[in-house]
């Protein structure tokens, strides 16, 4: 049985003061920093389908080396989530953060310069390892700090910096890497050198108080959150609310335990619901996703559309991903984030059925649009679900290990829908899609909770309720 402690009335005030921070320049920091990671990540691996072509031709790459180097980012990626949400619970959120960013920034400066296949292959590998630990540590991280009714939209909104870092490949893909014989290697220089600047401002960001109160560094705690509230103060002008308006959490607190610990406690009987339905949600929706976005440039050709209109069409469909983050992040707090992912999976569903059976480039690209627009306005849903589902004991590593594991869906899809195409066809690829997505939805629907208008100790509480009716346990 996990460990447990009862909160002090100064950590249980710390909480309370969190909780009534109002949104301002504070957080809009925050989401800035966090989102601009979000951004060069995504460029980082969406570039590299721009640059297969003069790759394979330098190096004289076969078809199965094409196709580990399309994997190379997404295995780096799987073992990177998994290595920042264990280590996030136990170093804490920022040095995890601050050692991915670094070791993302050096590994795609060290891929640009390659001279062999090898080469490339290891150093996207690694960079995938820094993406995805930074891709994975931001949204926990950043949801600690923020008042429950705006949670939703904020992190929906966090992840919407994705798609701009898809059209940014889109159109380095574009207009860099066939202009010179260089241009695959500029581009990731291109992705990579922000990264330093954005490295140098992060510097300046706090560990997450709640971290610290499980940690029991209660003075640290407290130190951040006075110096916040000190600016959020000096920015709005605005006392803040009394504090007596806060609800007062619960006082039970999850102690946090070793990497093996919080391994186990995923499959604890107040956790192992949320586990089971979070993966198999990740897994459909990475499947679903990385299927698409690898794939649709050689299906466009094999449908009769030039390499030229294939690139434009993948701006436009990488532009969809814009209003569908940000539609979903604002039906967060409308919905409730299991209802807005099932509205969107299914809704992408029904746009992967179209798309197998449209006939003409017109009907492909108004139904591949609203494909993107829905997939990822998915995944503004499950980047603020995920953290909210796990107690601070152990939530980085619920949301890494079940980042992880829907990366597996990402590895498999390109592989699956390459051996079965012959066969199944242009249709049947899609059909495949949206069974995925639809079975993803179900699952949700099924076992999901809500979260929206909950702060983090209140989901924590209401699922160990639930699993254990007489001990009162939570985060």
């Amino acid at each position: 049985m996990a460990e447990h402690r009862v909160l002090t009335l100064d950590e249980l005030n710390i909480l309370r003061r969190l909780e009534r921070l109002p949104m301002s320049w504070f957080q809009a920091r925050l989401l800035l920093m966090g989102g601009l990671g979000f951004t060069f990540d995504a460029a980082d691996t969406a570039v590299l389908a721009f640059i297969f072509p003069t790759v394979k031709k330098l190096f004289n790459l076969s078809s199965t080396q094409v196709g580990l180097l399309g994997s190379s980012s997404l295995m780096g990626f799987l073992i990177g989530a998994f290595l920042a949400g264990t280590l996030g619970d136990i170093i804490g959120r920022k040095r995890v953060m601050m050692y991915a960013l670094a070791l993302y920034s050096f590994a795609s400066l060290l891929a640009a310069c390659s001279q062999s296949f090898e080469f490339l292959f290891s150093t996207r590998l690694i960079a995938g390892i820094g993406t995805g630990a930074e891709s994975t540590i931001i949204a926990p991280f950043l949801a600690e700090f923020i008042q429950s009714k705006y949670r939703g939209r904020f992190l929906g909104s966090l992840s919407g910096f994705f798609s701009f870092g898809f059209v940014l490949a889109a159109l380095l893909g574009y207009a860099v890497v066939p202009a010179t014989g260089a241009g695959w290697r500029i581009v990731q220089v291109l992705t990579a050198l922000p990264i330093v600047m954005l490295l140098w401002w992060r510097r300046a960001l706090p560990e997450s108080p709640r971290w610290l109160i499980q940690q029991g560094r209660f003075l640290e705690a407290e130190q951040v959150v006075s110096a916040i509230e000190a600016e959020v103060q000096q920015r709005t002008l605005r006392p803040l609310p009394d504090i007596d308006c806060v609800p007062t959490p619960p006082a039970i607190f999850r102690r946090s335990g070793s990497l093996l610990e919080n391994l186990r406690a995923l499959f604890s009987p107040s956790m192992l619901k949320n586990t089971a339905m979070l993966w198999v949600l990740w897994i459909s929706i990475t499947f679903a996703f990385y299927g698409f976005f690898t794939w649709i440039p050689t299906l466009l050709v094999n449908q009769g559309l030039t390499i030229t209109k294939s690139f434009a069409y993948s701006i436009i469909i990488y532009l969809a991903q814009i209003p569908g983050y940000y539609s979903a992040a604002f039906l967060n707090e409308k919905l409730d984030r299991k209802w807005t992912i099932i509205l969107y999976m299914v809704s992408g569903g029904i746009s992967a059925f179209l798309l197998a059976n449209a006939k003409d480039e017109k009907m492909i690209t108004a139904t591949g649009f609203f494909l993107s627009f829905f997939m990822n306005g998915t995944y503004a849903g499950i980047y603020a679900y995920t953290p909210e589902v796990y107690p601070t004991a152990f939530r980085t590593t619920g949301m890494g290990v079940a980042s992880a594991f829907g990366r597996i869906g990402g590895i498999l899809a390109p592989i699956i829908i390459g051996v079965t195409f012959t066969t199944i066809g242009f249709a049947g690829v899609f059909s495949i899609t949206t069974g995925v997505l639809i079975a993803g939805a179900l699952v949700v629907g099924i076992m999901g909770i809500r979260t929206t208008g909950k702060t983090l100790e209140q989901i924590t509480d209401e699922e160990l309720r639930a699993a254990r009716p007489l001990e009162a346990s939570s985060d």
